[in-house]
Parts: structure tokens; C-alpha cells; sequence
């Protein structure tokens, strides 16, 4: 049944295959956490190679890491379409091609199909990530422990334990990223030096610092469901100095590593724009009061920083 909603917007949505529309219920748009690819070959290949098993585990590796955020994104989404979240936060004033990605509310997909797809999606990465385990040139530990943890924790972000809506979010977006990275680095090369620590950080950061702008646009639908962000617990003045202090810690970790030996010296001058992009972001946003457009400026903002990132590693001949 189609959602009321849609017509009162006077957006109708137009017939589309299955996968257009599980795509946007996947957010396969948003491949910001997989640019972890590119920057991995990056700090690997140049210094240590990349054997084939290590190759195998790469590509195993996104391929369930492209599962795992689409099931929690479905999952996600379910969550939001069934406790009104997502009804207030894409009401009937929605865009039509922003009311478009939520296929639940838009009525392009049924709570079923969702949920199905969201399992199946689950079970690939659960598969995906079990053949990394196994065909890893190297097995350490801690790389071992963020791949099993990270496993759970991304389809329970907003399903079952719903981590989430209990004060995990913010965390939460930060950890993928830094595992998405850290991990399969570890696995491929059975190794963390220093520099390839700090770019694992940084990279972490990047989704965190464009999600805590959407939960200020989020903060009236999270708090009708409990949902415990930072945003909605803080005042607006608590929430801006949260955000500042995520912006000065990124800088600090451009900035320290050179002046301490952890990166190359010239790395803190490379990185330059991320940190002027990262200060405009949060004028825009915490000044201005345009928090999506300063959310897509942080995307923008990670895409550059990733571009930096990989660059450094090319210079400096990989993360060794």
C-alpha cells in the first residue's frame, strides 16, 4: 500500500525495477566507508605487495562490507518506518527525490521485502567476512576481534539491540570506518605502525563528521522514539561544542603525527584543506543553521581527505 504521504507531497512514485529500489533502500549512493578500498591498496601495495590470497581478502572484505551496510541500512529503515521516525523527519513536505530514498515511506517496498532483503544482506557479509578469517595471509588478534565485533554491531546499529538509540551512534560511525581500514590492514600485512594508525583514525572520523549534522536535521524524530544522540541530549550550545571538539580532534591527529615523528613531516601540510574544508563545514552548519548543507559539505570533505590520504601514501611509498 502506498503511503498517504507521497500524494499530499504530490510526488508519485514512478515504476522502477527491484534493484533501483533496493539500492536506495541499501544506499549504495553512499559509499563513503568503501573508499577504505582505495586508501587500503594505497598504504599496502607500495610497501609490502599484495599477494593474491591478500588481494582475495580485499575484495572478500568489501564485498561484505557493502552487505553489511545494506542490511543495517534496511534494517535502519524498517526501524525508522515502523516507530515514525523516519515519517517525521521525511514528512509531507519531503522533496520528492529525498522522499525517494526512503522506499518504505515512499510505498515502493514492503516491510517484508525489507526485512528479507536485509537478512539475506546480513548472511552474504556474515559469509564474505567468515572467507576473510580464513584466507588472510595474516591473522592478528586485534584485527580478528574489530572483524567479529564490527560483524555484529552493523546490523544491530538500529535492530535488536538497537545500539543506536541507546548513545552508541556517534561511536558507532566512527568504528566502522576506523575497522574498515585498521582490519583488513592488519589482516593483509599482520602489522599497525604508526602511520598507518593515524590514517585509519582520520578516516574513522570522516562519516561521524557529516552523521552529526544529519542528527541536528533528525532531532525532533529522535526524540518522539528515545533515540540517545548526542543532538538530542545536548543543548544546541552542547551539541555545536561536541561537534567542535570532533573537528579539533581530526586536526590534532593531521597536525601532531608530523611534529612527533608518527607521520612524515610534511603530511600536516598535505592535509591542510581537510581542515579549512572541516571550518567552513562548521560555520555553514553550527552558524549559518544550514545543517544539510553543511552535511553534504562533510561528505565532500571526506572524499577529499580520502583523496589525501591515498596521495600520502603514494608519496611516502605505503603506511609502512
Amino acid at each position: 500500500m502506498l503511503d498517504t504521504t507521497v500524494f499530499a507531497s504530490g510526488y508519485r512514485p514512478r515504476p522502477a525495477t527491484s534493484w533501483r529500489v533496493y539500492a536506495r533502500l541499501a544506499k549504495l549512493d553512499i559509499y563513503d566507508y568503501y573508499l577504505a578500498i582505495p586508501l587500503l591498496l594505497a598504504m599496502v601495495l607500495p610497501a609490502h605487495g599484495l599477494t593474491a590470497d591478500g588481494a582475495g581478502t580485499l575484495l572478500l572484505f568489501l564485498a561484505g562490507g557493502v552487505a553489511m551496510f545494506a542490511g543495517g541500512c534496511s534494517f535502519d529503515d524498517v526501524t525508522g518506518y515502523r516507530d515514525g521516525s523516519d515519517a517525521t523527519s521525511y514528512g509531507p513536505d519531503a522533496p520528492a527525490r529525498r522522499l525517494a530514498r526512503k522506499p518504505l515511506i515512499a510505498g515502493s517496498l514492503g516491510e517484508a521485502q525489507a526485512v528479507r532483503f536485509a537478512w539475506r544482506a546480513i548472511a552474504f557479509q556474515f559469509a564474505c567476512w567468515t572467507g576473510v578469517l580464513l584466507l588472510a595471509p595474516a591473522r592478528p588478534g586485534w584485527a580478528v576481534l574489530a572483524l567479529v565485533v564490527c560483524a555484529f554491531a552493523g546490523f544491530q546499529y538500529s535492530w535488536w539491540l538497537k545500539l543506536s538509540y541507546h548513545g552508541w551512534q556517534e561511536f558507532l560511525l566512527a568504528f566502522y570506518g576506523w575497522v574498515f581500514v585498521l582490519a583488513p590492514y592488519g589482516l593483509t600485512t599482520g602489522r599497525i605502525g604508526s602511520f598507518a594508525l593515524v590514517q585509519g583514525l582520520v578516516f574513522g572520523l570522516g562519516p561521524l563528521l557529516f552523521g552529526v549534522y544529519s542528527n541536528i536535521n533528525d532531532i525532533a524524530g529522535d526524540r518522539a522514539v528515545g533515540r540517545r544522540t548526542v543532538a538530542v541530549l545536548a543543548s544546541p550550545r552542547g551539541n555545536a561544542a561536541f561537534i567542535a571538539a570532533l573537528c579539533l580532534l581530526e586536526a590534532a591527529l593531521l597536525v601532531v603525527p608530523s611534529l612527533t615523528g608518527l607521520a612524515p613531516w610534511w603530511f600536516a601540510a598535505l592535509m591542510s584543506p581537510v581542515i579549512a574544508l572541516r571550518a567552513s563545514q562548521f560555520t555553514l552548519g553550527l552558524a549559518a543553521g544550514e545543517v544539510l548543507r553543511a552535511r553534504r559539505l562533510g561528505i565532500h570533505t571526506h572524499r577529499v581527505c580520502c583523496a589525501l590520504l591515498v596521495a600520502a601514501c603514494l608519496i611516502n611509498g605505503g603506511a609502512a
